[in-house]
């Protein structure tokens, strides 16, 4: 705290504002970008299953940024360009495969699970054709982490959670509208597919940015929606509670990663896939209950 406020030695400065801060920064911001994420396009699929983890574009932006790896062998921001670049194409072809006759939820998932099933054998047959070095910085890439993040792994993902956020919170009356169907959304003044696609937008560009500052960090973006309507128990999309809930999980699973096998520090993505994998199999044991009772 005196360190934050301008006290404390040269030691302390180093640790807080060049060490820990940036971490823990990049952590609530890139949360918040997942869990917003999540809660539009879980929104506009109208399905818990509706996540950019599960349609694909954590997958297509995982191989932008492997062909820069482990092809182009680029720098640090080259990668987190190819990642962008990797996660907009992705979003890009799913949405004009699935627009036939207005984009619906179902197809939109099926879609994207498609694509990511074929992204995923092409990130495996980039990573068995490079050598063994460059291979295992891209494992590591592909985990998710947040070790040594920096400054310059803030700022990208701050402006995209400054400009977006503002824009899905104004989209939230209308996605609100779709989940009633189209027709009654239509009925109460809602153009629905442009309000799909600026959902689409805003959804990829917030996943591809946090997804190029810590890599294709699993669960987050499929969990905190779901989290954040239970604790809040409002309908529809739930932006903010979705953002503060992502944040508040993905700091949380990083603490846990640094400190429960000190001192060995496991990648935050390796957290929150046994976060996820928990939370997959408790929300399936209640739908197998809800369905049998």
């Amino acid at each position: 705290v005196r360190t934050l406020f301008g006290g404390g030695t040269e030691t302390t400065h180093f640790i807080v504002e060049t060490l820990r801060l940036p971490r823990l920064l990049t952590a609530l911001l890139v949360g918040a970008a997942l869990g917003v994420g999540g809660a539009l396009f879980q929104s506009l699929s109208r399905n818990p299953l509706g996540s950019p983890d599960i349609i694909g574009f954590d997958t297509g932006a995982a191989t932008g940024a492997l062909l820069v790896i482990l092809v182009l062998h680029g720098s640090m921001s080259q990668v987190a360009s190819g990642a962008v670049l990797g996660g907009v194409a992705t979003a890009i072809v799913v949405y004009l495969l699935a627009i036939k006759r207005g984009v619906q939820g179902y197809r939109l998932i099926l879609v994207g699970i498609g694509i990511a099933a074929m992204l995923s054998s092409v990130n495996a047959y980039l990573i068995t054709r490079a050598n063994i070095t460059d291979a295992q910085q891209a494992a590591v890439w592909l985990t998710g982490s947040l070790n040594g993040r920096g400054w310059e792994q803030v700022r990208p993902v701050a402006l995209a959670v400054l400009v977006l956020l503002p824009l899905a919170i104004w989209l939230v009356r209308d996605l609100r509208m779709l989940e009633l169907g189209d027709d009654t959304a239509r009925a109460l003044g809602v153009r629905a597919e442009r309000t799909r696609l600026s959902c689409v937008v805003v959804g990829v560009g917030l996943t591809a940015v946090a997804t190029a500052s810590a890599g294709p960090i699993g669960f987050v973006a499929l969990s905190a929606p779901q989290v954040a309507r239970r604790l809040t128990a409002v309908p529809g999309p739930n932006v903010v509670p979705a953002a503060l809930t992502g944040a508040a999980l993905l700091a949380g699973s990083d603490l846990a990663a640094q400190r429960i096998f000190d001192p060995i520090q496991l990648p935050v993505g390796v957290m929150t896939g046994v976060l996820g994998g928990i939370y997959l199999a408790w929300l399936l044991s209640r739908e197998w209950r809800k369905g049998r009772g």
